[in-house]
């Protein structure tokens, strides 16, 4: 959304007095309010207007608020849309018809402006949450296999069991954890896909805890909730300063509870299916590439790459080679790790300037020095306020083939591998320079290595280190180094790796994965 596009918002109320005082306030706070006066004139109102959220009656003559919305979630479009029910009625049955029927929120008149407001705001933030989170671990051909997974923070295990226990019964995946620092470490290696978190605990509260998550660039944009007995005003207000997707208090009651978390986590895997689906249907439309179809031929060099999109959905990953001269080329090995956008958003939107930036830079220069190159496509990024919002690793290979020598600069990424067949050590190749767009000097390094025969040398993201085998274990530096230690001069390094990599992972990655191989045969 531009700066200065304002959210839609569609009031459907019998009350004229109602409709006007709830369209004053939200004008005044830079909302765009249309009115309908019916379930009937409602609907209208939605298919002819690219409305951001529902404010609705549930008491209306003719179709009352409950079936309305019920109707309205039966169009594809309308699964995520954002919907509050705004009614006098307050009882525990009508909270939970209000969310069996798909409803968000239920509001009871009369009711508090401010708080009204913060709900809106909260579910419009919710919905941008959404389509940030809501594509990294997905494709559609998956959605019905994957199990939703939660992680639920509390101190009190006997809450736990109970909240856990319900979740479960809702066909959920749920991890328990007693302390912030125990649900950080959990986070990190199980990558929930909502975190429900107490904010009285003892040590770390769940303030605190929030902001370690927001911190952490692989977690902040997971949806974090907060279910907890604090029902301060004030506290209330705190908690969505610190950006999470909803407040649940825990005297709502197990079924209202868990009914929450349920339509968060539905609304989520319906905003990834949608985007999912109209990514693949741009990147068709575009003829997008990411990665060459293949590795080019350079002399005496076999390179080979590799790459696997995480559950086929175009992510994170490029590769680039680009031909300096007749004696020098260029390999670009990038991993995009997204600050605001999900990365496949980065990578179809912003990759193509990185790699224009690098291909301007090589050809307006007679220096192939690496380290040169990374900072003057670091500096065009850092300048760019919205590129310099994603981070990115960036490898950068100059290859010589006359004098057999690879020159290596990186931008806050995995070491190169390589095997010297001379001495048949297998050692890590590392500079320490910053991610691309981190800083203005990104205080990159050179490092040259004189190639012999039988020498290999492997570019790889850390989707090939992160992921894991059935039983929990990261396939990890270790296992790479060990299989490539005991290969042989003339073996097939590149696809004896890959081969090893598939069948220790099981063919399911947690990532994109990608791999390039030079190798100088004998």
């Amino acid at each position: 959304m531009l700066p200065d596009e304002k959210k839609k918002i569609l009031v459907v109320d019998d009350d004229l007095t109602i409709r006007k005082l709830i369209k004053h306030h939200l004008i005044k706070n830079q909302y765009d309010v249309l009115e309908a006066q019916d379930a009937i004139e409602g609907y209208e109102q939605l298919n002819t207007n690219n409305i951001d959220l529902v404010l609705c009656d549930v008491v209306m003559e003719g179709i009352d608020g409950f079936t309305f919305c019920q109707k309205v979630r039966q169009e594809e479009k309308y699964k995520v849309l954002p919907f509050i029910f705004v009614t006098a009625r307050n009882s525990h049955e009508d909270k939970e018809r209000a969310h069996e029927v798909g409803g968000d929120e239920l509001i009871t008149k009369p009711f508090d402006l401010k708080d009204l407001l913060l709900r809106v705001q909260t579910l419009l933030k919710r919905a941008d949450i959404f389509k940030v989170h809501g594509v990294k671990k997905n494709i559609s051909e998956s959605f019905t296999k994957q199990v939703p997974r939660v992680l639920l923070v509390d101190d009190d295990p006997t809450l736990t069991k109970l909240f856990s226990h319900s979740l479960k019964k809702e066909n959920y995946e749920c991890d328990v954890a007693n302390s912030a620092i125990e649900a950080l470490t959990l986070a990190k290696n199980t990558q929930p896909d909502i975190i429900v978190s107490d904010i009285m605990m003892p040590n770390i509260d769940g303030y605190t805890f929030r902001r370690m998550v927001l911190e952490d660039l692989q977690l902040k944009s997971v949806p974090f909730v907060f279910l907890t007995s604090k029902n301060n005003e004030q506290d209330i207000l705190d908690a969505y300063d610190l950006e999470i997707t909803d407040y649940v208090l825990k005297t709502s009651g197990t079924k209202v509870i868990v009914a929450k978390l349920s339509a968060i986590i539905n609304s989520l895997g319906k905003e990834r299916q949608k985007i999912v689906s109209e990514l693949n249907s741009a990147v068709d439309n575009m003829r997008v590439k990411v990665v060459p179809d293949k590795s080019p031929e350079f002399g005496d060099f076999i390179i080979n790459q590799w790459h696997q999109p995480y559950q086929g959905i175009p992510g994170g990953d490029f590769i680039d080679y680009f031909s300096l001269n007749d004696q020098n080329m260029a390999i670009v090995l990038g991993d995009v790790m997204g600050k605001k956008w999900g990365a496949w958003y980065f990578t179809f939107a912003y990759a193509g300037l990185v790699r224009s930036a690098v291909r301007m830079v090589l050809q307006n220069t007679e220096d192939f020095v690496p380290s040169k190159i990374l900072q003057q496509v670091n500096e065009s990024v850092y300048k760019d306020s919205k590129v310099s919002e994603v981070f990115t690793t960036l490898s950068v290979v100059i290859l010589n083939k006359e004098k057999l020598t690879l020159k290596y600069s990186g931008a806050g990424d995995l070491p190169l591998i390589y095997k010297n067949n001379l001495t048949g050590k297998v050692e890590k190749i590392a500079t320490k320079g910053l991610l691309l767009g981190f800083a203005e000097n990104g205080n990159f390094q050179d490092v040259t290595v004189n190639l012999n025969k039988g020498d290999s040398v492997f570019l790889v993201t850390d989707g090939i280190m992160d992921s894991r085998n059935p039983q929990g274990e990261a396939f990890g530096n270790q296992k790479f180094n060990q299989i490539l230690n005991n290969l042989g001069a003339d073996a097939d390094d590149f696809n004896i790796m890959k081969q090893q990599f598939e069948s220790f992972t099981g063919g399911k990655f947690e990532d994109d994965v990608s791999m390039i191989n030079i190798k100088l045969p004998k």
